[in-house]
């Protein structure tokens, strides 16, 4: 066991280990959870000389424990999002990259900083798209909202960290049965969204790791878009702006469920990958 070392020694074992187990880009994950288990910044590992030796007995059960494809964040403890430092857990999905084109979407859309003055997201999680919107738009105030009180606690822990605690306040519910009113400027929902019959061929980090109930969005994985695109209609202000991250080719039918429930589609926007990610709706400008 692999406790004592150069930091080469320490890499190369650890990359071998995960590369074997069919992690991808395993000497980086390797660098990432020897840092961890030194309890220093990656970039820290940059001043360690080629023959220093090393005391990093916490780094052989953090290697076994990605080799048996638990994820990386879970195993550091955080995650970083837009300019956000997140702490996660199990309770939660991860936050990924994928998800940043909902907030690049909405600087686009609402480019004022001014523009925006009550949030609301369902399905809140990590807290992660809440906050960086929040972030953005130093003028509002933003409610997350999630079925899970783990992820209700570790949101709010999340905005503490990141310095947006006395801008966001977070209510456990299903989706926006907690909620008295609407009234909001913007409503932002990352929702299960994968079809049932996909959920075991997701990636084993994923599928053994991270909660089903924020994966499965029922036999086609539009359950939760016909429930939000019924509710948002009465959840958004008047000309409020709603953004759904959505799954791979579901742009087109979310935006159909949207437009059947009396908001204007206004923008599709794709993730870095040029896949369709956020569908942007405008809710009318007066009620009926």
């Amino acid at each position: 066991m692999l406790t004592s070392g150069t930091m080469e020694r320490f890499l190369r074992v650890g990359a071998a280990m995960l590369g074997a187990a069919g992690v991808d880009a395993p000497r980086r994950e390797a660098r990432l959870l020897l840092a961890h288990a030194l309890g220093v910044e990656p970039s820290a590992l940059l001043a360690i000389g080629r023959t220093e030796i090393l005391e990093a007995p916490a780094f052989p059960a953090l290697l076994d424990r990605r080799a048996a494809r638990e994820p990386l964040a879970f195993l550091v403890g955080r995650q970083g999002f837009w300019t956000l430092d997140l702490a996660v857990s199990r309770d939660t999905l991860i936050p990924r990259g994928d998800s940043e084109a909902l907030i690049e979407q909405l600087i686009r859309l609402r480019p004022s900083r001014a523009a925006l003055r009550r949030m609301l997201d369902l399905g809140t999680g990590t807290g992660c798209l809440l906050l960086a919107a929040l972030s953005e738009y130093p003028a509002a105030f933003g409610i997350g909202v999630d079925l899970s009180p783990g992820a209700c606690l570790l949101a709010a822990g999340n905005a503490l960290r990141n310095d947006l605690g006395d801008r966001a306040a977070f209510c456990c519910g299903s989706w926006d049965s907690a909620l008295a009113g609407g009234g909001f400027d913007l409503v932002l929902s990352n929702p299960p969204y994968i079809p049932t019959p996909q959920l075991s061929g997701l990636m084993p980090e994923v599928v053994g790791f991270e909660p089903r109930r924020a994966l499965d969005g029922g036999p086609d994985g539009l359950d939760a878009y016909r429930l939000l695109c019924g509710r948002l209609r009465h959840l958004l202000a008047p000309g409020g702006l709603a953004i759904l991250e959505v799954g791979q080719g579901q742009a087109r039918d979310v935006a159909a469920l949207g437009e059947r429930a009396d908001l204007r589609l206004l923008d599709i926007a794709c993730d870095l990958g040029g896949i369709e990610r956020a569908v942007a709706f405008l809710a009318p400008e007066t009620d009926r």
